[in-house]
């Protein structure tokens, strides 16, 4: 008999170990950073930037214990009553790894007190009560706003991480949808990938050749010429069947295009434009390759004229297309009317602003004097230095600014490039006009509407 009961003891034990094995191997994948995330990514990214509270590194299991075997014996030889009260309420049934909690009243306290005859603990114990009823009321009263506070927040967050959970459901869908859409459309998405980066490389060839001013070589800048030259027709000779040149002859396309193929009409054609500008300010650049003072003043305002007539022309260029999209008789004449009329109105309204702008580039290119100083005397220049403050050389057609301090023109038409103020006082000298595009660089925002 003793035998059998030992058998089935361990047959009952043995579950509950291999199970706090799979826990226990479960909890150590949890534990892992990366795999919390790929399970849920959403509620890792919230509970990281602190919206949502840190959940536990472990679920609660039945078969872990509330209070692990090795703390008991510690708990019964601290507090000698308290074990026998747990002893018996269990009926000895502590052997099998349960424990059994009883929450002792306070007239039974009191009496376990009053028996051991510690009458001391028990008057303090009822000094502790009054004060707790005296000031009870002064408790609530401030724990109400508390209480309503925290409700509101644990609502808050609970939405949250619901909110959190829907993402994380949809979010494999949703990049399944994406993969698919990307295959569907992979030529597009590589011709524009491929394009932009070349704009992208071609802005910071043109920047740094800027920079050279006299170093720059013409051999070079005739390379880079060609070489963007034959990058144009040779996008263009690739997509000859889709029909780009209408548009940049803002001639609408002969049918009406799917709203993807108009996108990836208006991208191509956009970034083809500005690849032509800078063609052209090579030609600008190669021209006043050996400029200084003067001529170095007069290459940043044609390179900002450049910059600023294709963006004129960069916001006519979607419209053609744009309009033939709009115009579908298929969802009835007045609907198609009203969707036409109103692109167009808020198509003029774009247009203005960057009219404005060619005209004000326009008159800076025309207006022969600074309109940040004026060209030093023999008198002016001895007074202040035969040496330029920012080159620090010999000053070569020094500028007079408004503030009295005396600079070389090349070196202070680059400064004012990218600056208003003086480079020595700080003083705003040259006020809040239009923006320069002096230094060769192309805006990389794509004009798509």
């Amino acid at each position: 008999m003793e035998a059998s009961s030992s058998d089935a003891t361990n047959m009952e034990s043995s579950p509950p170990s291999s199970t706090s094995n799979g826990g226990s191997s479960s909890r150590i994948l949890h534990n892992l950073p990366y795999m919390r995330f790929l399970q849920s990514p959403v509620s890792s990214l919230l509970e990281y930037s602190g919206i949502l509270r840190v959940r536990p590194d472990y679920p609660y299991s039945e078969t872990r214990p509330l209070i692990p075997e090795n703390v008991a014996p510690t708990l019964n030889s601290q507090n000698p009553s308290n074990s026998q009260s747990i002893d018996a309420v269990d009926g000895g049934g502590s052997g099998n790894g349960e424990v059994s909690i009883r929450i002792i009243g306070e007239r039974e306290q009191d009496n376990r007190i009053g028996d051991n005859g510690e009458n001391d603990v028990s008057r303090a114990g009822l000094g502790a009560e009054e004060d707790s009823t005296v000031g009870g009321e002064d408790v609530n009263g401030s724990s109400d706003g508390d209480s309503s506070n925290r409700e509101g927040s644990t609502y808050q967050r609970y939405d949250i991480q619901q909110a959190a959970r829907w993402i994380e459901q949809i979010l494999p869908f949703s990049l399944l949808l994406l993969v698919v859409f990307i295959r569907q459309h992979l030529q597009g998405f590589v011709v524009a990938i491929y394009i932009t980066a070349i704009l992208f490389k071609s802005n910071d060839i043109l920047r740094k050749q800027t920079s050279l001013k006299g170093e720059r070589k013409i051999s070079v800048l005739i390379g880079y010429s060609v070489l963007f030259m034959f990058h144009i027709l040779g996008i263009y000779w690739w997509h000859k069947k889709n029909a780009f040149f209408n548009s940049l002859l803002m001639i609408p396309p002969n049918a009406i295009p799917p709203f993807w193929h108009a996108l990836f009409i208006i991208l191509v054609n956009d970034t083809m434009v500005r690849q032509a500008s800078m063609v052209l300010k090579l030609a600008v650049m190669m021209y006043y390759k050996n400029g200084r003072g003067h001529n170095f003043r007069r290459q940043g305002q044609m390179l900002t004229l450049v910059e600023y007539t294709t963006l004129l022309y960069r916001a006519l260029l979607p419209t053609p297309v744009w309009y033939r999209f709009f115009l579908n008789k298929e969802y009835g004449s007045l609907f198609s009317s009203l969707t036409t009329g109103l692109y167009l109105t808020f198509k003029l309204t774009s247009i203005v602003d960057k009219v404005q702008s060619f005209v004000a580039s326009l008159r800076a290119l025309s207006r022969k004097e600074i309109h940040y100083g004026s060209y030093a005397t023999p008198e002016q220049v001895s007074a202040a230095g035969d040496l330029c403050a920012i080159c620090q050389e010999k000053m070569h057609t020094p500028i007079l600014l408004r503030c009295k301090h005396v600079f070389c023109e090349d070196c202070v038409s680059e400064w004012f490039e990218r600056e208003r103020t003086c480079p020595l006082c700080r003083a705003l000298v040259r006020a809040a006009d239009l923006r320069s595009y002096g230094d060769g660089s192309t805006n990389l925002l794509f004009q798509l509407f």
